[in-house]
């Protein structure tokens, strides 16, 4: 391996005394983050020091990163998870060096290339039809059918459906609209535009549901343990793969995120403007809405359909 960028004895012995896991707590204790991202990390790192005992690396430096990346990349993680991984030990090191206690060994060491394209697909306007064809008597009924309608209407993340209260729908400007805490964010400043077709199965189950206040949660359990209590994104997920099994499509491309995909689509094909469809669905960047014109043209516009002998 590469020799390391020398670094003081006292920091050294310091670093000897500690231990990599005694570094990572005070790295984990140093950071003002949320801590949700503070156990990211961690899950993250006792993940890397694993791997560094398991293979005695004493003394790391970049190929050791190197070699743990390969580690994950071989060991069926996806790009994303793989570059969250090496994230988390980026960080770690920067910190480390920042105070002296170790070198930078992760600079210059990429993150995992990510696929192109989506990793879910979305629903036909045939197929959406048919998930939203279905009686709805009971009250669970009542609320799976809000979900699925609010999901493929405003593309609406999962995470998004789980943190809305009643009183986050809200009118503005005579339009009904429901506040959302998005990805990333610590409180609920967006939003998305609420259409009477969006609308109007949210109140016909809260009508049945009964009393509630402003902070409860928008949608809640029925089962007799959790009544009332407010859904995780496994249930919905559960929900969604529930209804999309009920029409015969049992696929692994298709789950709750494939309507925040058809969403995209739908819109996109329906002539929406991009730059609107991109503030619908809160992306930071329009090139991942552009993700979707890309799809929508190369299917529409395809050379193959040009190839005539």
């Amino acid at each position: 391996m590469n020799e390391l960028i020398p670094v003081p004895e006292k920091e050294l012995n310091q670093v000897q005394a500690t231990g990599i896991a005694g570094l990572i707590e005070q790295f984990l204790l140093s950071q003002d983050v949320k801590e949700s991202s503070r156990f990211t990390y961690k899950r993250a790192l006792k993940q890397f020091t694993q791997w560094v005992e398991a293979n005695e690396v004493t003394n790391p430096d970049r190929n050791t990163i190197l070699a743990y990346k390969a580690f994950l990349s071989g060991n069926g993680l996806s790009p994303l998870t793989v570059s969250g991984y090496l994230t988390a030990t980026r960080q770690f090191f920067k910190w480390a060096e920042s105070m002296k206690y170790y070198p930078d060994i992760t600079r210059g060491v990429k993150g995992a290339k990510k696929t192109r394209g989506f990793k879910k697909d979305p629903l036909t306007v045939d197929q959406v039809k048919d998930m939203l064809r279905f009686k709805t008597k009971t009250l669970q009924d009542k609320r799976d059918f809000a979900i699925l309608n609010l999901l493929v209407r405003t593309g609406l993340r999962t995470i998004e459906v789980i943190r809305a209260d009643v009183g986050d729908i809200r009118q503005t400007s005579g339009e009904a609209i429901l506040y959302v805490q998005g990805k990333g964010r610590d409180s609920k400043d967006e939003f998305v535009l609420l259409t009477p077709e969006s609308l109007n199965p949210i109140y016909a189950y809260l009508k049945a549901r009964g009393r509630t206040e402003d902070t409860d949660p928008l949608f809640s359990s029925v089962s007799d343990r959790n009544t009332r209590q407010r859904l995780t994104t496994r249930s919905i997920s559960g929900i969604v793969k529930e209804r999309l099994r009920g029409i015969g499509l049992d696929n692994g491309r298709l789950t709750a995120h494939s309507l925040r995909h058809t969403f995209a689509t739908i819109t996109l094909k329906n002539g929406a403007d991009v730059m609107a469809v991109k503030d619908a669905m809160r992306h930071q960047s329009v090139n991942t809405t552009m993700i979707y014109t890309h799809t929508i043209d190369r299917m529409a516009n395809g050379a193959e359909r040009l190839f005539k002998l």
